[in-house]
C-alpha cells in the first residue's frame, strides 16, 4: 500500500476511489478523471433509479463500464465491487478521519441536499429534513455504522487483488500533495 508520496509503478487508466460514505469519493473521481483524461461514471447514477430503485440493468451498466480501457468511479455496491475491482488498476483509499473531517462533511451535505431539495441521480431527492432524525436508514446513521468495517475491506484488496495499486490518503493535504505529485508524475512517464 502505497502513501501520498510514493510513486506510482505506472501511468493509472481505470481508477477507482473507496471510503466510507461522505468522505469524498465523487469528488476525487472527478479530479482524478479530468487529471488522467479518462471518463467519470458516477456509480450511484448507474445504481439508482427513479424513487430510489434500484435499476435491473446496474450490473450490466457497471460489466460495460469496467470494460472500457479508461475510466473513473466509487467503489461501492456489494455486487459491483468485485467487477470494479477485477479491471481497476489503482485504488485510492480516502481514509480520512471520521469524525474530525467525514462525519461533519456527510452532515453538511446531507442538509444541503434536504434542504436545497436538490435532484440527484434519474430524478430523485433526498427524504425531507424531518426524517434525518427519524429514519433508521438515514446516510449518517449508515456511515457511523459501518465506517470500521471497511477498513477490513479495503485491506483484503492486497491479497485478493494483487494486480491493483493502493494508495492510501489519510488528509485532505496528502489528497493535495498526491493528485499534484505521484499521479501528475506517473502521467509524464515518470512513474517507477
Amino acid at each position: 500500500m502505497l502513501t501520498y508520496k510514493e510513486p506510482l509503478p505506472r501511468r493509472p487508466f481505470r481508477v477507482v476511489v473507496a471510503g466510507v460514505s461522505g468522505t469524498g469519493k465523487t469528488t476525487l473521481a472527478g479530479r482524478i478523471a479530468v487529471i488522467i483524461g479518462a471518463p467519470h461514471i458516477e456509480i450511484d447514477a448507474l445504481y439508482h433509479g427513479p424513487n430510489w430503485v434500484p435499476r435491473e440493468s446496474f450490473l450490466d451498466d457497471v460489466r460495460s463500464m469496467v470494460a472500457q480501457d479508461s475510466w473513473t468511479t466509487e467503489w461501492q455496491y456489494r455486487a459491483a465491487r468485485p467487477l470494479v475491482t477485477e479491471r481497476a488498476d489503482l485504488v485510492v483509499w480516502l481514509d480520512l478521519p471520521f469524525w474530525t473531517t467525514t462525519l461533519p462533511r456527510l452532515v453538511r451535505r446531507t442538509l444541503r441536499r434536504r434542504l436545497r431539495r436538490e435532484i440527484l441521480w434519474n430524478g430523485n431527492t433526498e427524504p425531507p429534513l424531518r426524517t434525518f432524525f427519524t429514519d433508521p436508514d438515514n446516510i449518517v446513521r449508515w456511515a457511523i455504522s459501518t465506517h470500521f468495517k471497511y477498513r477490513a475491506k479495503i485491506l483484503a484488496l492486497e491479497t485478493a487483488a494483487p494486480h491493483v495499486t493502493v494508495v492510501r490518503l489519510r488528509s485532505q493535504r496528502e489528497v493535495e500533495r498526491w493528485l499534484a505529485g505521484p499521479l501528475r508524475c506517473a502521467l509524464d512517464g515518470n512513474a517507477l
